[in-house]
């Protein structure tokens, strides 16, 4: 793909491509319960792509924008995870997306929140914000507050059919329900804990202990499993991971991590396939 089509089908949310792996340093893991080797790829949160436009730091796990690695286009259906930076009072202005699955994750702060749909209003953190671009919306997004940055994840999800009508969604979750246990705030259920999107995939957050153990079982088979350190750190197989670390793993039906001072982390089990 040209960097040319790539930057044109990025701000639309319409980059799909058939590539697959070469996205980081792969290795060869072993599942701890099964003797069949677990397939990882290592992004290490200073090879991401960073931008600082004054308002706005970003830091890019794939290629987004100013950044094209052709290596890291995607890791199956998930095409973007941005964490951003947002100065008070500055923000996105109105931009179109479509046939897109869109999630933003406040990590502090507020984003204020207008679309094409008619929504307005503000996104805190310990929310969840959700929009099915599909046929095609229109939205801004701005810092809510003068003065203190905002920090969030911006994270796109390739979908599983095209041209569905727009929607949107925002919950509010507790931080009490994922410490030391997996936290659901998504899924393709609407009936399911958490928003929903249109694919077979699954978000959760964790708040770990220091010293603690955690396990996390495929819900769909095939799917591959991309984990992401928001703070603290972990420890997968032999894989150490620090602050915005991430790993991606797949051929496998589980896997267990480790922190020694303690972690906060994203997981998401999304599909392989486009």
């Amino acid at each position: 793909m040209k960097r040319t089509e790539f930057l044109k089908a990025t701000a639309l949310g319409t980059l799909f491509t058939g590539l697959l792996a070469r996205q980081g340093v792969w290795a060869i893991t072993r599942n701890p319960k099964t003797t069949n080797p677990m397939k990882t790829t290592f992004h290490a949160a200073n090879s991401r792509g960073h931008a600082n436009h004054g308002w706005l730091k970003t830091w890019h796990t794939f290629s987004f924008a100013g950044y094209y690695d052709p290596a890291r286009i995607h890791f199956g259906t998930l095409r973007v995870l941005n964490d951003d930076e947002v100065a008070g009072g500055m923000g996105f202005g109105t931009h179109p997306h479509d046939n897109m699955e869109i999630i933003t994750i406040p990590l502090s702060g507020m984003l204020k929140h207008r679309d094409s749909m008619g929504n307005e209003g503000i996104i805190r953190a310990g929310e969840i914000q959700v929009m099915s671009a599909g046929t095609g919306i229109q939205h801004s997004e701005f810092n809510g507050h003068g003065s203190e940055p905002c920090q969030l994840l911006q994270i796109w999800v390739f979908p599983r059919e095209k041209q569905v009508q727009p929607r949107y969604d925002q919950l509010t979750f507790t931080a009490a329900d994922r410490k030391n246990r997996w936290q659901q705030i998504l899924s393709p259920n609407p009936n399911d804990e958490g928003v929903w999107i249109h694919q077979d995939a699954w978000f959760h957050l964790i708040e770990a202990d220091a010293g603690s153990k955690h396990r996390y079982s495929l819900k769909k088979p095939g799917n591959g499993m991309y984990f992401f350190v928001i703070e603290g750190d972990a420890q997968i197989g032999e894989q150490a991971l620090q602050r915005r670390d991430a790993l991606g793993m797949t051929e496998a039906t589980e896997f267990e991590f480790t922190t020694k001072s303690g972690s906060y982390a994203l997981l998401m089990e999304i599909p392989m396939q486009l």
